[in-house]
């Protein structure tokens, strides 16, 4: 396992619809992230597109630093990872963090596994694996599907917070997801009653200030014979201006790599 940073640890700082900073950060920006934080992985998200004039000079530069390339797009759509596949041979990247935005009713185990059949040869033709992330689709029916599917070209992205919105708890998404897992996503976060009681709120904090057992989840994919790149991602919570939401991004990443360094060394 090695530890790494994606570009959804810096959300803030690239830029969100209605709040984007006067100067985004870019790719090679979020590389320089990697030398001034220690970590030997970068995951560029489809939050950061890639300017194709420059994919070769970034490839060269990741591995000049010796920093692994992961890459991440959104859906299924076998022409979008087709496309996405033949980016990562530009950029040497093996492995491509997809997530299923599904807006119909629920996927059955029947349904996300065609889709997933429909995608194997883009994967073997390639050498990229698929790690499809948790979020919509409850991860007992994610498991069931790439039980049936039964490819080591396929996997899942285990977040730890996405599956709220399912709603699930981490526990059962571990549970169900640890031994299809190709990469980890690190998200920290704690949920909190409402003052008057009649709901919650879930907040991101950084690495081992929330309510997240890193150790536990750690232990729990050796024990599934896993052994993932982690990759850190941050919800920080919006602050009065740009810059000052910015300014506590780019602390809480600094804060949460040496914690998560104590646990993985490389």
């Amino acid at each position: 396992m090695k530890l790494g940073i994606g570009s959804y640890c810096y959300m803030w700082s690239i830029g969100v619809e209605g709040a984007v900073p006067p100067r985004p950060m870019t790719a090679f920006d979020l590389l320089a992230k990697c030398r001034e934080l220690g970590v030997r992985v970068v995951q560029f998200g489809p939050n950061l597109p890639l300017d194709a004039a420059r994919i070769d000079a970034l490839s060269a530069e990741a591995r000049a630093g010796g920093v692994e390339v992961e890459m991440g797009t959104a859906g299924l759509d076998a022409a979008n990872i087709r496309e996405q596949a033949a980016l990562c041979r530009r950029m040497g990247a093996t492995l491509l963090r997809t997530v299923d935005l599904y807006e119909g009713h629920a996927r059955t185990v029947r349904e996300l596994e065609r889709s997933l059949r429909l995608l194997l040869p883009i994967l073997e033709d390639s050498g990229v694996r698929l790690a499809l992330e948790n979020a919509r689709t409850p991860a007992r029916i994610v498991s069931a599907a790439l039980d049936e599917v039964g490819s080591p070209f396929l996997g899942v992205t285990l977040d730890t917070v996405n599956s709220l919105a399912v709603p699930e708890g981490t526990a059962a998404v571990v549970d169900a997801l640890a031994r299809h897992t190709l990469c980890l996503h690190v998200k920290d976060f704690r949920v909190r009653r409402i003052w008057h009681m009649m709901g919650f709120t879930v907040e991101g904090t950084p690495a081992g200030q929330g309510q997240l057992d890193v150790p536990w989840l750690l232990a729990r994919l050796r024990e599934a014979g896993r052994d993932p790149n982690a990759i850190l991602e941050l919800w920080v919570p919006q602050q009065p201006s740009t810059a000052e939401t910015i300014a506590l991004e780019q602390a809480w990443a600094k804060e949460s790599i040496p914690y998560l360094r104590r646990l993985i060394p490389d």
